[in-house]
């Protein structure tokens, strides 16, 4: 299933290609349903200064409504079930959650609040990932990295992960040609 051409653009749109400059590496993850269905993109943008511009979108019915656990996780890979995806991306060793007294894992995303009709799209920034080789918050290493959506919101401070439950969705990220 592909985005609908509304939410495509919007997605898209958030962040115009034409306002980052050819070198800056972007990378996109497409998110699959445990049916396999896509119901969103994910979009990384490499900035000069803040890390990754991060611009998520999803469609209509593809999530529950509700708050949802949102982490990019240590491998890129999906299948055979979410669990390849292994644990939070982490390379600094931090402990979980925005409210862990030595940091959050680099892979510590902001919830999202996906309302009644599915269809979301927000954008924000994460300073401790990148998209550039030999960096600590390297997504694209050899390993490669995961965007999972869980079924419950992360709390921001139980350990391992946040309490945020099943995993509900996943895309592995790579690099846009």
């Amino acid at each position: 299933m592909r985005l609908r051409p509304c939410l495509a653009a919007m997605v898209f749109a958030t962040v115009p290609l034409t306002g980052w400059a050819q070198s800056e590496p972007i990378a996109v993850a497409e998110m699959h349903d445990r049916d396999g269905r896509e119901i969103g993109k994910v979009v990384f943008r490499q900035t000069a200064a803040h890390g990754v511009a991060i611009t998520a979108g999803f469609i209509s019915g593809g999530l529950p409504a509700g708050q949802h656990g949102f982490h990019v996780h240590e491998k890129g890979a999906c299948a055979p079930d979410f669990a390849a995806a292994g644990d939070h991306f982490a390379p600094e060793g931090h402990q979980h959650g925005v409210l862990a007294l030595r940091g959050a894992h680099a892979g510590d995303l902001p919830n999202l609040h996906i309302p009644k009709t599915g269809e979301h799209v927000v954008e924000f920034f994460a300073a401790a990932l990148s998209l550039e080789p030999r960096t600590a918050g390297n997504l694209l290493d050899e390993d490669g990295s995961a965007v999972v959506v869980h079924a419950k919101p992360d709390d921001y401070k139980s350990q391992p992960s946040g309490d945020a439950g099943d995993r509900i969705a996943c895309g592995v990220i790579r690099r846009a040609s």
